[in-house]
């Protein structure tokens, strides 16, 4: 169940969020016995440092949350929304004005930190509860915590139970929810529909490949998304060490963030007609497995030489990206968990993200930054381009050499998305330890980002 704000009540207990030096100026107009409490308690009001004074009659008073300073603070984010999971049960009030965004980040930092994963073990809900602070839209900051945790539990589900047809029902359920069109095309109908590559990464497994494609909205500008859907890889023929098999079952992750993207714009009512692509498989292996050396062709017809069935999300990604292109979309963003040289590049915490236009990049990162969902532009570096052509295949999936991994996988899905205005992520899906809003597991990256930018890059 998706974490919401409180309702209204008269018995809510106050939050003063504070600075070091705004301390003394938030003393002086408590009670005495506060005053006495915060004194006693040594009370620094350090990043997300949290205070609950007792009340004269017994039970909580009220609570202060620390802000820490300028260059503590800028270390991290949610971390006063977050402090909430450190106070008693009962409804809160924000009671200190926070700036614009400020606000905002707290509430949703809040309802962040009450996500529970319990679909396997009975996990202890949060027991304080927010009350929407003034001024804060808080209908879509609860649209957007609901669309984050349905990543999370997608992510965090096992492979088990998160095959492709599960991932079909996730994108169903949205579907009904909001009367978007769905089709979906599975197993040898992927060769009938021209999706070879889609078809040929899935027919190992005993799950059956498919494309889901969802739309919703006839009015307004043309968003495409495309999310890779890998329930599980095992690497293929070219099997993964077991150590790094562990959280393969996390690489459906860009699927996952597009479903609690898209989840974002139908119920924030975007005057927009998406359109949702997944190509969902699982990379097992068998007799039918394709191999290394083999020379596959595309839905676009190009030819992709097989260097490494460990590759293989970039190519499932390549005939719905050819596919999504075909109908020109305003805008076409892609979300993959694809290169473990993008983890080495900027770590678990930042999306990268690559543009066909310097406007576009620009816009993602102010936007980012707003709504403290960080990301990072990489390159489409075009003199990489021949590190990518095998000379016996039009495209090589796994260049040699083990330099500009990320950025080489950029450029063959730029091939297929050509020559639409194009925007990919290259995200890792994971939080491997826990941090203020975000426990250890699956997350979300850049979907925040990109809907917050969406107004500006698709002048709605």
């Amino acid at each position: 169940m998706s974490p919401t704000f409180a309702p209204p009540s008269d018995d809510a207990l106050p939050i003063h969020v504070v600075a070091p030096d705004e301390l003394d100026d938030l003393r002086a107009i408590l009670s005495l016995p506060a005053q006495a409490w915060i004194d006693a308690q040594g009370f620094a009001a350090g990043p997300g440092e949290t205070l609950v004074w007792p009340a004269v009659a017994g039970g909580p008073g009220g609570a202060l949350i620390g802000k820490g300073g300028a260059e503590t603070a800028a270390r991290g984010r949610f971390q006063t929304g977050a402090a909430g999971a450190r106070l008693p049960g009962g409804s809160w009030r924000l009671e200190t004005p926070l700036p614009d965004g400020v606000a905002e980040e707290f509430a949703l930092g809040w309802l962040l930190e009450s996500y529970r994963f319990d679909r396997y073990k009975a996990q202890s809900p949060a027991k304080a509860q927010l009350i929407a602070p003034q001024g804060v839209d808080a209908a879509r900051i609860e649209a957007i915590a609901a669309g984050e945790c349905l990543t999370r539990d997608l992510i965090n589900t096992p492979a088990n139970d998160m095959g492709p047809e599960a991932i079909e029902a996730a994108a169903r359920t949205l579907a009904e929810r909001f009367g978007a069109e769905i089709a979906v095309t599975t197993g040898e109908s992927l060769l009938e529909a021209n999706l070879p590559l889609i078809h040929t990464v899935g027919r190992a497994s005993r799950h059956e490949p498919r494309l889901i494609d969802l739309r919703h909205g006839s009015d307004g500008p043309a968003l495409t998304l495309v999310g890779k859907g890998v329930s599980f890889d095992t690497g293929g023929l070219n099997l993964k060490p077991g150590g790094s098999m562990a959280l393969m079952k996390k690489d459906m992750g860009g699927a996952a963030t597009v479903l609690g993207l898209t989840q974002m714009i139908l119920a924030l009512g975007l005057p927009l007609r998406l359109r949702v692509l997944i190509p969902a498989v699982e990379n097992a292996v068998s007799g039918a497995a394709f191999r290394p050396g083999d020379i596959l062709k595309s839905r676009k017809g190009l030819t992709v030489e097989i260097n490494n069935t460990d590759a293989e999300g970039r190519l499932v990604l390549a005939d719905a990206l050819a596919l999504g292109a075909e109908a020109e979309p305003d805008l076409m963003v892609s979300m993959a968990t694809l290169t473990g040289a993008a983890r080495v590049a900027v770590g678990p915490d930042i999306a990268p993200f690559y543009a066909t236009g310097d406007g576009d990049a620009a816009v993602l990162a102010e936007a980012a930054a707003r709504v403290a969902d960080p990301v990072w532009r990489m390159p489409f570096h075009d003199p990489y381009e021949t590190m990518i052509e095998p000379g016996i295949a039009d495209l090589d999936n796994a260049p040699k050499g083990g330099f500009a991994g990320s950025i080489t996988a950029a450029l063959f899905l730029r091939r297929f998305a050509e020559p639409a205005r194009y925007l990919h992520f290259d995200i890792y899906g994971w939080q491997p330890t826990a941090a203020p809003g975000r426990p250890k597991g699956g997350v979300g990256q850049g979907a925040r980002a990109l809907l917050e930018a969406l107004p500006r890059l698709l002048d709605l």
